[in-house]
């Protein structure tokens, strides 16, 4: 279970960090560093943090597998939803409703939140008395 989250994250924060560090290059071009809280959390979240996870579960066998499902799809939705509301929030693209747009920044948010707390726990569940040859 953990081997395949693993690779899960791994690849997910991949994708953000192409896509961070693509936003960096267009913002460094373009001389317009509007969307620097942007980049800065695609790039602390769903790339440093999110990838992180994914080596974490490389390296560690967990108790309660399912904890690392759980954990893993709130980190990645929690990453989508806080990047992409924080977009929404401050451009608005799509002319949408501001009560919708903040409500979908706080729930990324929130997800993100639960993703970090439930970590901490998982933490200390790992089993003990691993051989790892390394």
């Amino acid at each position: 279970m953990e081997q395949t989250w693993s690779l899960r994250l791994i690849r997910f924060s991949a994708i953000f960090g192409l896509i961070g560090t693509f936003l960096g290059s267009h913002m460094s071009g373009n001389m317009d560093y509007s969307l620097r809280p942007i980049h800065a959390h695609i790039l602390l979240v769903g790339w440093l943090s999110v990838f992180a996870w994914g080596i974490f579960y490389k390296v560690y066998t967990i108790k309660y597998k399912r904890l690392v499902e759980i954990h893993s799809i709130l980190g990645m939705l929690g990453a989508v939803g806080l990047t992409v509301g924080m977009w929404m929030y401050n451009l608005n693209p799509f002319n949408l409703d501001e009560t919708f747009v903040m409500v979908f920044f706080i729930v990324g948010g929130s997800l993100l939140l639960l993703a970090f707390i439930l970590f901490v726990p998982i933490t200390f569940l790992i089993e003990k008395n691993e051989k790892k040859n390394y």
